[in-house]
Formats: C-alpha cells, sequence, structure tokens
C-alpha cells in the first residue's frame, strides 16, 4: 500500500461505504418493512446524486487532462475505476434486497408489485382503458436511430427503447419516456394495495404508438447526467440571470451514466452507449427495476404498522410563545436538539418577532429553505409591519438554487434587504439575529444552528439550536453580517470561528491544545460528530494527537478519509457511524481542555470546502449545564449506541457494532425520549 494510502482513505470509495450502510438500513430487520422500502429510494437518491456531482467532476477531470492525485494517491482515472467496480455491485445488491428481501414480506402484508402477465383478463382491460384515457396522450415517441440528431434524454429519467423494423426490412430504435406527471405505481382497484408499474403498462401496449410497423423488442434504460454545473459569475449584479442560467444548463449536462437491464441486446446497448457518447464502464447491466424512487409512493399506501410509530416534537411550555421564548432567552441559554425538540421553536422566534411590537430588526441567512418556510413567511410579515428586515439567500445551494431565487423574489418585493453573499465563497451559516428593544436599551437575541432553516429536513435531521443573547456572540454575529452583505474584512471575533478567516486555525489549535495537555499530565480527550471528515491538514493533527496518547473518538455519519487504528499512527482513535431513522446532521467539536471543556457546534464539517471555501461558524457552548447535555446525553449516547453503529477498521472496511447484552441502545430512540429542553427547566418547573 502506497505510503499516501496508509494515511488517507479514498473520498469517493469512503462516501460509497456510506451509501452502502443506507442499503443495510433495508437489510435491517429492525426495521419495520415500509421504512426499509424507503431507505432504498434514498440509497437510489444517493447514488444518482453521486454520479451527477462527484463521478462527473472526475469525469471531467480525466478529459482535461488533469494529473493531480486524490490525498489517497490515485488519480482521477483510478478513482473512476475503483467508483465503476464498487457501485455497479452495490445498485446490483439493492434490486436483490427489493426482489428476494422485501417484495415477499410485502406480499404478506397484502402490498404487491404485480407483472401484466399476472392479472386477470377484467383487470387487464380497466388497465388498458386507463392506458387509453390517460397514459397514451402524455407519451411522445421520438425516434433514436437512424435520426439526423440525437434527441434529449432528461436527467433521472426513465424510458422504453424500442426496436422497430420498417416495411423495408430496416432495422430503428425508438424511445419512449415514461410520464413523471402521473403515479409510476399504478394501483389495481380502489381499495387493494396491488400495482403494476407504468413502464410495463407502456411496454404491455407499445404498438399503439407504432400501428403497422414490427415490433422487435421493448427494453428499459435510464440516464443520469452531469448536474454540477459551475457558477462562474463575476459579478453579484448578474448572479441572478447566473442561476437561472445554471438551471437551464443542469437539464442538459453531459450524460455519465446509463442503467439497462441485462435483456437489452448487446447490439442495441451498444448503439445506445454510442448515442449518449458513453464507454463501457458508463453502462450498468441492473437485473431488476430501474429507478427505485417508485418507491416512495409505495411508502405512502396507508399501513401504520409498517410504518416507524409517529414522533411528536417535545415542544417546552417556556419555549412555546413569543413572551416565552424572549423571557427565557433572555436569562439563559437554550439548547435544542432537532427533531426531538420541536422545530416550532425556531419558526416562534422568527414569527415572534414579526408580531413582537419591540423587535425592530431580524437578520437573517437562508441556505436551503425549502418549498414552504413558515421562517420566511414571518420576514415577510416583519417587513409589512416596517421592522429592519435583512435576508443573506444563498441562491448557489446546489439543487435548491430555483426554491431560493424565488423566495428572494418575494422578500425583496416586500422590502427585504436581500443580498446573495460572495461570488467566490457559499454561505454555509445558519444565523438568526433579531434586534429589540427593551428597557434598559436594545438587546439582541441570536439563534445559531448546525442545520437549515427548513421545516421538512428539521424533521428527519438531526440538529443542534443554541439560543443565545451573549453580548459577544451577538457583536459578533452583528458584525460577521456586515462581512456578508457590505464591504467589511473582518478578520478578528471575540468568541465565533468563522470560516474562511480563523476555523481552520481555530480547531487545529485547539487539537494542540489537548496534545499538550496530555504531555503536560492532564485530562485529554477529543470527540468530534460530525458529516464528513476529510480535511488532510485536520486529519493529520488529530493523527499528531492519537501519537501524543490523546483518546479521540469520532462519530462520522459519511465520509472519512481518517484511518482509524494504524500502529504508530492512530492507536487512539476510534471512528464510528451512526445510520438510523433520522439523517445525522449535527456538527458538535468537543475538546476536554484539561477539564475545562470547551464545546462548539455550527455548520461546519471538517472539509476544505467548509473550511477554505464557504462561510462557516462555530459557535461556543459555555453554559456549564448545557456543556453538560452535550457530553452526557448527545455524545455518550451517540458513542454507546449499539443497534445503529458501525466501527470503521484499519483497513477501510465498516462493520456493524455489536449489541451490548447490558445496554443494547438505540441512541436516536432514546433521544426521542429524552429531548435537550425538557431538562433544562427541570429545577426551574420543580
Amino acid at each position: 500500500m502506497k505510503e499516501a494510502a496508509v494515511r488517507y482513505i479514498n473520498r469517493e470509495l469512503s462516501w460509497l461505504a456510506f451509501n452502502q450502510r443506507v442499503l443495510e438500513e433495508a437489510l435491517n430487520e429492525s426495521n419495520p418493512l415500509l421504512e426499509r422500502l424507503k431507505f432504498l429510494a434514498i440509497f437510489e437518491s444517493n447514488l444518482d446524486e453521486f454520479y451527477m456531482v462527484r463521478v462527473s467532476g472526475l469525469i471531467e477531470q480525466f478529459e482535461s487532462g488533469v494529473l493531480e492525485t486524490s490525498p489517497d494517491g490515485l488519480t482521477p482515472n483510478d478513482q473512476l475505476a475503483a467508483i465503476s467496480g464498487t457501485a455497479q455491485p452495490l445498485r446490483q445488491e439493492a434490486s436483490r434486497v427489493l426482489v428476494e428481501e422485501l417484495m415477499p414480506k410485502l406480499d404478506e402484508h397484502g402490498v404487491q408489485i404485480r407483472s401484466m402477465e399476472s392479472l386477470s383478463e377484467r383487470q387487464r382491460r380497466e388497465l388498458n382503458h386507463y392506458f387509453q384515457s390517460d397514459v397514451f396522450p402524455l407519451c411522445t415517441p421520438l425516434i433514436l436511430d437512424p435520426a439526423p440528431s440525437m434527441p434529449f434524454i432528461s436527467n433521472r429519467s426513465l424510458n422504453l427503447c424500442v426496436e422497430l423494423m420498417n416495411e423495408r426490412g430496416e432495422s430503428l430504435l425508438a424511445r419512449i419516456k415514461v410520464p413523471t406527471v402521473i403515479p409510476r405505481a399504478v394501483r389495481l382497484g380502489k381499495r387493494k394495495n396491488e400495482f403494476v408499474l407504468l413502464e410495463e403498462l407502456i411496454a404491455a401496449n407499445v404498438s399503439a404508438f407504432f400501428p403497422g410497423v414490427t415490433i422487435k423488442g421493448v427494453h428499459q434504460f435510464r440516464v443520469i447526467r452531469d448536474a454540477d454545473i459551475e457558477i462562474l459569475e463575476l459579478e453579484a449584479a448578474d448572479l441572478i440571470a447566473t442561476i437561472e442560467e445554471t438551471l437551464r444548463l443542469r437539464r442538459f449536462g453531459d450524460p455519465v451514466l446509463v442503467q439497462v437491464q441485462p435483456t437489452m441486446p448487446a447490439a442495441v446497448q451498444q448503439t445506445l452507449r454510442q448515442l449518449l457518447e458513453l464507454d463501457e464502464e458508463d453502462v450498468f447491466e441492473i437485473d431488476g427495476m430501474l429507478g427505485l424512487e417508485v418507491l416512495w409512493e409505495l411508502t405512502k399506501i396507508d399501513k401504520p404498522a409498517l410504518r416507524f410509530k409517529p414522533h411528536l416534537p417535545y415542544v417546552n411550555d417556556h419555549l412555546s410563545n413569543y413572551k416565552g421564548i424572549f423571557d427565557t432567552v433572555g436569562q439563559r441559554d437554550v439548547l435544542m436538539h432537532h427533531p426531538y425538540d420541536g422545530f416550532r421553536t425556531v419558526e416562534e422566534f422568527v414569527a415572534s418577532a414579526a408580531k413582537d411590537p419591540d423587535v425592530i430588526g431580524i437578520k437573517t441567512t437562508l441556505y436551503r429553505v425549502g418549498k414552504e418556510s413558515p421562517i420566511v413567511e414571518s420576514l415577510l410579515a416583519a417587513a409589512d409591519q416596517g421592522k429592519q428586515v435583512a435576508a443573506m439567500v444563498e441562491l448557489k445551494a446546489r439543487f435548491d438554487e430555483s426554491n431560493n431565487l424565488g423566495w428572494a423574489r418575494a422578500l425583496e418585493r416586500a422590502g427585504v434587504h436581500v443580498t446573495y453573499g460572495f461570488t467566490e465563497f457559499k454561505t454555509h451559516c445558519k444565523l438568526c439575529l433579531i434586534v429589540r428593544r427593551e428597557r434598559d436599551g436594545v438587546r439582541q437575541y441570536a439563534h445559531i444552528g448546525t442545520g437549515n432553516y427548513n421545516p421538512a429536513t428539521a424533521r428527519l435531521y438531526t440538529d443542534i439550536g443554541l439560543f443565545t443573547t451573549d453580548e459577544a456572540i451577538c457583536q459578533d454575529i452583528s458584525e460577521l453580517f456586515n462581512y456578508l452583505t457590505g464591504y467589511s474584512r473582518q478578520t478578528k471575533y471575540r468568541k465565533l470561528l468563522v470560516a474562511p478567516v480563523n476555523l481552520r486555525e481555530g480547531i487545529i489549535e485547539r487539537i494542540r491544545r489537548e496534545i499538550r495537555t496530555q504531555k503536560h499530565g492532564g485530562i485529554a480527550r477529543i470527540i468530534f460528530k460530525i458529516n464528513s471528515l476529510v480535511d488532510p491538514e485536520i486529519i493529520d493533527a488529530l493523527y499528531a494527537a492519537s501519537s501524543a496518547g490523546v483518546k479521540v473518538d469520532l462519530i462520522v455519519r459519511g465520509i472519512c478519509c481518517l484511518r482509524p487504528g494504524v500502529e504508530g499512527l492512530s492507536e487512539n482513535i476510534i471512528v464510528k457511524s451512526l445510520v438510523g431513522r433520522f439523517l445525522e446532521h449535527s456538527r458538535i467539536y468537543y475538546f476536554e481542555n484539561g477539564g475545562e471543556r470547551d464545546v462548539l457546534v455550527g455548520s461546519a464539517d471538517a472539509m476544505r470546502r467548509n473550511l477554505d471555501r464557504r462561510v462557516e461558524v462555530l459557535v461556543p457552548v459555555e453554559d456549564p449545564t448545557l456543556v453538560h447535555l452535550i457530553r452526557e446525553n448527545v455524545l455518550e449516547s451517540a458513542l454507546e449506541d449499539s443497534l445503529k453503529t458501525w466501527i470503521l477498521g484499519p483497513d477501510g472496511v465498516y462493520t456493524r457494532c455489536k449489541p451490548n447484552p447490558d445496554r443494547p441502545l438505540d441512541a436516536q430512540s432514546w433521544f426521542i425520549t429524552h429531548p435537550l429542553t425538557k431538562y433544562q427547566f427541570q429545577s426551574k418547573d420543580a
């Protein structure tokens, strides 16, 4: 193994290992059946985006002649070969899981995906009538070959490739796109949970599109395109036009992958590949269903027993209305742990600012807010009330550009001061600052989060949020907004760590402090709970800490390029990954600091892009009660989880933890019954 590979695990292969852990949740029999289907759909969506963004980028590097290697020593072409050798078997395993593991169990509960051949004559007549009335008018067959030009095949589309023979005996290929504006899972009858896939219904009636023409075969295929269209704007004033052009161009990105079924003849596959200008390694043969996103439709059927029990987030009485929020946060810092603590409190925080006559100003960052946003609606209401409202809307949030652009225009129409950040950086930090007039003068209230101000993801992602009136923190945030919206070039902050200014140095200096503490016989320990660990400098600093004897625990949900447990390098480092019902998304940096515990939470992962090319924020948690809750409740429970956790070995392979017989803990289930805000007010309530 090369020296570089001894120190670093390849980023792309580490990501594929994460998606394999997602796939394993579809196999996990402790999960309800429809939730297992959901994990399969998530696996497919993840893999699509990986090819649309990461693989497309490697292809561009290879075609541009880039010879630079990854930290583990692989060229772009080496990585593409390794990805292909790993991703295709994973996708094939997903098909096997669906057919062999899940479909038989669904059948036991009266849920079936039926083949056309298995239907009764009556069912076929009903489906044929549906085809003629609802499906046929939506489909447009297009000639693929021979054709004067290649018709556009949209990204992630499912298609039928139809082999034809005309009256002169000449072979032709046509394409029919499976419509996406009607359900792909076509229900048989109104009360039964029996379905036929739309592509099979179209294939069974394909002769209706080609009367008088001989049909030799019908084959499914699916195309994935490059969606990582770079934004190379030079002027902020042109950013909106650039985003609109980016959204248009994304639809027409170059193909990077085509998925076919093994029944497609080699000659047809070769023609299709040539038309799409793809190499042989860019073709996945998948024995089974293409486009597992249809499983989202099946997860919505009325079978509550086959889902997780509904989770009702906890909302503390002290934080349930605007007077309570401002009174409470005015007296003490408050820590939220979503989705266990209700995100409604954060929404009420902003809604309260809009309604409270004493609030005179609101400033916030918006990264991914979703199609429906109570927080943005509150900002609009605040502007309508004549309050000073400023919003930093990040238009470059990949795949959310359109939503953000729509909200930005609505905010501007309402008189909100809207800015779009920097041309060279994405603004990824999650900040909200409220300015309130009180008896003793103007006071600032701040919220700093690890997750987006998005109600949909707040129900599915685990995140940390801090409410505070700490003057130094609020002043830092106020000055950071000047940096985001004006020409300030702030280089020093009182308490915040801000990327790309001082965040990398702040983390590395704290790691070095733990090393010094260890060498002087003090109490030293490092615990990171993050989404990704990629940055070589931080990895090397953690290696140095391990070599000095510092115990390092890393809870890394996704990509981890650090190789733990290597003799002479990382014996004191343990890496775990928790994959469960909710997507682990919080970022917590914990340093024992000789007993003076130092805890930071915020938006930044340990990745080059976060530290060098984004505006990120980490905020210290200083209240001893909150520090204790993070250490003992959040981090310790995550470390002790033995039911949903995987351990990374020095060989780069993850193995599932063995359940602890004394305490077989599922941390996420425990958090549901132990929300943080419930414990922050116990003494006061008593």
